[in-house]
């Protein structure tokens, strides 16, 4: 029997790059047929991007990717191609086509429509009915796409028809649990079947999405044959013998570091590069406190798009410590940025000047404090306009979660890399960072206690829970959704999670304000986990 040699593009597909990503299948279409691939796969929606949203909804945006399909269809010479696509018959399908032979040969439309998370599937798309093979070099395959082999009856129907090998194509964005997830439908799919699976899985940084690739080969048996590394773009070359059913890796690229946290980190820098560069901006800068959050971002951003492409800018008050100015300056000539420091303390007083007739009779309070805040959105702001160069925010998921944080001053910015990462995930991915090289973050930034520097002596934990106990009880109300009298039986003090609880659901007017960051947990603030501003129900 004779073996199936094929390539998978785990590679970025820009949305709305029509001509662009039909370029770069044209050129990964040659670099196949030229090392011998019998087929070459590309991730799902290929041509549109993914996901495309409302683009659907223009007829000159489906014409565009039908015409560009069209054309890669007549350059086929030798190879067959399997490109995801949207498919418009009166109604649009999700679908992938095999281009062979110069012409369009087969189409198979996606089956199973998420609609839940972040998936949108079934507001744009009518779903397919019954499963696609094609006989290639010999092989019968089977063509699914992305939710089809997470539901046992696609993959069912492909091996009902003599599949011998299922080619899935994705667009599965990551999250902290979703490979364990994977993994799990992918083995079950080849065990119920009896098929080998090819999985391919789009990469790249879309918005709040990132997408990790992580493609994988499982065999007949259910067993993993070969899993490619995160966020990395690579053409992954493979052999499938029919005989076996059973696929073998040749020369995969293998992860330096595929630990949680590098894996996490990776995402957010790939979620960073990817929003800056899609959207044409020379770089970014950021307020640099001496606090950790901050600390954390600035490395982010250098080992996104390079120190000549970040600036930090430190903005001090008479609160301001030594050991902040010191740990900033610190950290920026270990990486090498453009560094400023401007002092507020005469900006703050001024506002507070003409605003002292209006404020007359009433004591101080949280209102002095958000000013210091506001002033530093005021200064960078102005700083992004006169440079060109994106803001990035620098608040954590904790401090959104529970509203710590000012409108229209530290939640400036246009992107928050850190945005869906927990205070305690803050401190690990810091300390990994470290570990991995350098120690570009000083040390003594991270063992201090977070303070916003407001007002003296001021720590996070005058007005919040220690971030262990935060976190616990935030990660049960948002990703497990528990009720408070569940969290409360885990031990938890039940006046503290009344307090986090109504803290959350209070502060969503804020969390629609806030600026888009890569989405790594599996119940983001904004795409995904939406509740009312103006709510009754507590």
């Amino acid at each position: 029997m004779a073996k199936l040699r094929l390539a998978l593009a785990q590679f970025d597909f820009a949305v709305g790059a029509v001509a662009a990503n039909a370029a770069k299948v044209r050129e990964l279409m040659a670099q196949a047929h030229n090392g011998g691939a019998g087929l070459v796969a590309f991730p799902e929606l290929t041509l549109s991007g993914y996901p495309p949203e409302d683009l659907l909804l223009r007829p000159s945006f489906l014409a565009a990717c039908d015409s560009e399909l069209d054309a890669l269809a007549a350059a086929t010479d030798g190879i067959a191609a399997l490109v995801g696509h949207p498919h418009s018959e009166g109604e649009v399908y999700n679908a992938a086509s095999l281009l062979r032979a110069g012409r369009v040969e087969v189409t198979a439309h996606k089956q199973a429509l998420p609609n839940y998370g972040v998936f949108d599937d079934k507001r744009y798309f009518r779903p397919g009915h019954g499963s696609v093979t094609a006989t290639i070099d010999g092989v019968q395959v089977g063509l699914l796409i992305c939710e089809d082999v997470w539901q046992p009856e696609p993959a069912a129907q492909a091996a009902a028809a003599g599949a011998q090998l299922i080619v899935a194509i994705n667009a599965s964005p990551w999250d902290m649990a979703k490979q364990a997830e994977r993994e799990a439908a992918l083995v079950a799919r080849a065990r119920e079947t009896g098929c080998a699976m090819a999985y391919l899985n789009l990469v790249g940084g879309q918005d709040e999405l990132v997408y990790d690739g992580a493609s994988m080969l499982v065999d007949g048996d259910g067993s993993i044959a070969a899993r490619a590394p995160a966020f990395v773009d690579a053409l992954l070359w493979a052999e499938f013998d029919p005989a076996t059913r059973r696929l073998r890796a040749e020369n995969w690229p293998v992860a330096a570091d595929a630990s949680p946290a590098a894996t996490l980190y990776a995402a957010l820098v790939r979620g960073i590069r990817d929003y800056i560069d899609k959207n044409g901006f020379p770089g970014v800068l950021l307020g640099l406190s001496g606090g950790i959050d901050s600390a954390l971002t600035l490395a982010l951003a250098v080992d996104a798009l390079g120190a000549g492409r970040v600036t930090a800018v430190m903005m001090p008050t008479r609160y301001t410590s030594q050991l902040s100015l010191d740990g900033a300056r610190a950290q920026a000539q270990r990486l090498g940025v453009d560094y400023h420091v401007i002092d507020i303390e005469p900006t703050c007083a001024s506002f507070l000047s003409a605003l002292a007739p209006a404020f007359a009779g009433k004591a101080a309070d949280t209102t002095e404090e958000n000013l210091q805040s506001r002033t530093r959105g005021v200064m960078l702001m102005a700083l992004s306009n006169k440079h060109g160069r994106l803001l990035l925010s620098t608040g954590n998921k904790s401090e959104m979660a529970v509203g710590y944080a000012t409108l229209y001053g530290d939640m400036c910015g246009a992107y928050a890399p850190l945005k869906d990462v927990y205070k305690t995930v803050v401190y690990q991915l810091a300390r990994w960072r470290n570990g991995a090289g350098n120690g570009v973050i000083p040390p003594e930034v991270i063992e201090r206690a977070p303070s916003a520097e407001l007002r003296d002596n001021q720590t996070d934990q005058d007005s919040l829970p220690a971030y262990d106990e935060l976190d616990a009880i935030l990660a049960r109300f948002i990703e497990a959704e528990q009720s408070q009298a569940e969290i409360a039986a885990q031990g938890f003090p039940v006046d503290t999670v009344r307090r986090v609880v109504r803290l959350v659901l209070h502060n969503e007017f804020k969390r629609r304000q806030s600026a888009p960051g890569p989405r790594v947990t599996t119940r983001a603030f904004g795409r995904e986990r939406r509740y009312p501003i103006t709510s009754g129900w507590h």
